[in-house]
């Protein structure tokens, strides 16, 4: 495998982690910050095998993303137990370019393919629905990424949309799933913008459409759009594993699955309990990667 043409930023590496792990061991942190929160997993890898440390994820609800991001820093080391100059690589994604203690920065399309594949082995898409939008990426078997879509930015297809009117129907986060799957007769949402979407779903509010209706009819409206961007990246057949905040959304992904079939795509759709920690995993195993590549250069050098 080349060195991914991804990492953006690269800084020297520094601290004692060379003597306190010794041989070819590496420790790597990965932060991805999001929209909606801030995810930090630590990884120790030598040679092919990857070892999950510790996690971390934190919403962030109006707080300052860079003071969540040194907290899961500190978080996640005293879970495990290390000190800051055993790591070896910080590894940040999302909108974690300006982190100023990491060490390179990675895109988050390519670090979604990685942790996907990670997570998944058998996935060949990798389906990220975040709180702003949402991306279909084809991948193949080592988490390279072969083609993706992503929805518009005014897309009522993602979670800040889904959240919104939980709220307006008084609805807990943790409830849309359930609520959405005893579903008898789901009204769907036509409009593609989210601010005209909310209209529709107060409309359907004073004509007495019943919450578990509402959220279906949700849940299809954005299936159908995350099923036509997986057509569009050229996926045939295989695994699709969510990622981001809704992929625990246990109502989307039946829906998924239920679009998948109408629409004749031979995809399974599938989620994981740790989906949400994809990003910030493949953050930390393209770290691993990219500190090896370092090392065999400075060793070529000397």
């Amino acid at each position: 495998m080349s060195a991914p043409s991804h990492l953006k930023r690269e800084v020297p590496l520094g601290g004692t982690a060379r003597s306190a792990i010794g041989g070819n061991m590496t420790i790597t942190m990965g932060i991805d910050i999001g929209s909606g929160a801030v995810k930090t997993v630590l990884f120790r890898t030598e040679g092919d095998r990857h070892e999950w440390l510790a996690k971390r994820c934190e919403r962030i609800r109006r707080r300052d993303p860079m003071t969540l991001a040194q907290e899961g820093h500190d978080a996640v080391l005293a879970d495990a137990g290390l000190a800051p100059d055993e790591v070896d690589y910080i590894a940040t994604t999302g909108e974690g370019e300006n982190v100023k203690f990491a060490t390179g920065h990675f895109y988050s399309m390519t670090t979604h393919a990685r942790g996907g594949v990670y997570l998944e082995p058998r996935a060949r898409a990798v389906v990220d629905i975040g709180a702003l939008n949402g991306r279909a990426i084809y991948i193949d078997e080592r988490g390279k990424v072969l083609s993706y879509k992503m929805t518009s930015q005014c897309a009522s297809g993602s979670g800040q949309f889904l959240e919104n009117i939980a709220r307006y129907l008084g609805v807990a986060v943790e409830e849309i799933g359930a609520l959405s799957q005893s579903s008898k007769n789901p009204e769907k949402v036509s409009s593609i913008c989210a601010v005209l979407a909310e209209t529709d779903v107060i409309n359907m509010v004073s004509r007495g459409i019943a919450t578990p209706d509402i959220l279906k009819g949700i849940h299809l409206s954005m299936a159908s759009r995350i099923v036509k961007l997986l057509k569009v990246t050229g996926i045939k057949d295989g695994i699709a594993l969510l990622t981001g905040g809704l992929a625990l959304d246990t109502g989307l992904l039946a829906a998924i699955q239920e679009e998948m079939a109408n629409e004749k795509v031979n995809v399974t759709a599938v989620s994981h309990a740790d989906s949400i920690y994809a990003g910030a995993i493949g953050a930390a195993l393209w770290g691993a990667y990219r500190h090896a590549k370092l090392n065999e250069l400075e060793a070529a050098a000397a």
